[in-house]
């Protein structure tokens, strides 16, 4: 009986979802279009609200730092190399922070991330905005990984980093109505060859926090936000090698990249904070990405071919391009210098 009520649910279900898809998408868009301009005019204000950032020390999670300080939010920096978290908090001040916490703590560890939470609410007596940003990343096939044990740091950092500090920030968050950002990644949703542990440690993310958002709402928001190729340490060499060891080999994340732009960090931070104070559930940039995720859900075979193809040839060695906030085109191998010291940002 029950096998007779699955072949007669495949048989009716598709077509009438079809047919429902096709009568809501136009009125939803319309209605998606029409919120979005008026949530540009119900802006979030951030002067005097507390954010905290993990893995604030560089990258993205820098940008961010100061992008929350130009709106005038006090700040909690958090990362595992205090001196440029001093030299971050520095310069967030000087864009407009009037108060800023610098907390050295590893996401890895549950007690770190007990302490920062409790840490920020003692010095500040509330949280407003938690910023789930600190990760790292690996570039290797995984046939010729040698000890895949060695990349149980990937989910540790990109995973259980960001779920541990939700799970003691909540209680805070609940009591000011706050709003979770989480920093992903498109490579949760496209194919990611030579990324396999760091797409998957996305993929995780999304769905721990897209479930997570049908338990909190509307009690907490939460934005996820999946930036492109972006200037950070990881784009300047900063990976995982095949043997599960950190390294800085610009070479081969070069050679990853190809002759694909890479997104400045800076304009990357004020579209992400722009789209978190309008309220938005999803942030992806560039936008073409979600364009491209159109085709992973109605052609997955050609999206299966085309990066079939990317990790087949051999990629062509450039020089790399980032496209900066104010427009710059500037090249990967001034970044490169700086990446120097094989830690978790």
């Amino acid at each position: 009986m029950d096998l007779l009520i699955h072949k007669l649910m495949n048989l009716v279900l598709p077509p009438i979802i079809f047919v429902a898809l096709c009568i809501s998408i136009p009125p939803y868009l319309f209605l998606k279009f029409f919120y979005s301009i008026l949530r540009t005019f119900s802006m979030e204000d951030m002067a005097g609200k507390v954010v905290l950032v993990t893995g604030a020390s560089s990258g993205i999670g820098e940008q961010l730092v100061y992008e929350y300080a130009r709106r005038g939010a006090r700040l909690v920096l958090v990362a595992r190399r205090k001196n440029l978290l001093e030299e971050v908090a520095k310069k967030a001040r000087g864009f407009g922070s009037t108060d800023v916490l610098v907390v050295c703590g590893d996401v890895t560890k549950v007690e770190d991330c007990k302490r920062f939470i409790e840490e920020a609410v003692n010095h500040f007596g509330c949280l407003d905005h938690l910023v789930n940003n600190a990760g790292i990343t690996n570039i290797c096939p995984f046939e010729d990984v040698t000890n895949i044990l060695n990349f149980s740091s990937m989910m540790d950092v990109n995973f259980w980093g960001s779920i541990y500090a939700t799970h003691f920030a909540i209680p805070h968050l609940l009591k000011s109505k706050g709003r979770i950002v989480v920093i992903a990644s498109p490579s949760a949703w496209l194919l990611a060859p030579r990324l396999t542990f760091y797409g998957a440690s996305k993929a995780a993310l999304i769905n721990f926090f897209e479930s997570l958002r049908v338990e909190l709402d509307p009690r907490v928001a939460i934005t996820i936000a999946s930036p492109g190729v972006t200037e950070s340490e990881m784009t300047q060499g900063k990976h995982l090698s095949k043997e599960g060891v950190m390294q800085v080999d610009k070479e081969t994340v070069n050679l990853l990249i190809g002759t694909f732009p890479v997104f400045g960090a800076e304009l990357l931070a004020k579209r992400i904070v722009n789209g978190v104070c309008r309220g938005e559930r999803s942030i992806t940039e560039p936008f073409y990405y979600g364009a491209v995720y159109l085709w992973k859900v109605f052609c997955p075979e050609i999206i299966h071919w085309f990066f079939l193809w990317i990790h087949a040839i051999k990629p062509m060695k450039r020089q790399g391009m980032i496209v900066t906030g104010r427009g710059k085109i500037l090249d990967v191998d001034h970044y490169a210098t700086t990446a120097t010291t094989p830690i978790t940002k």
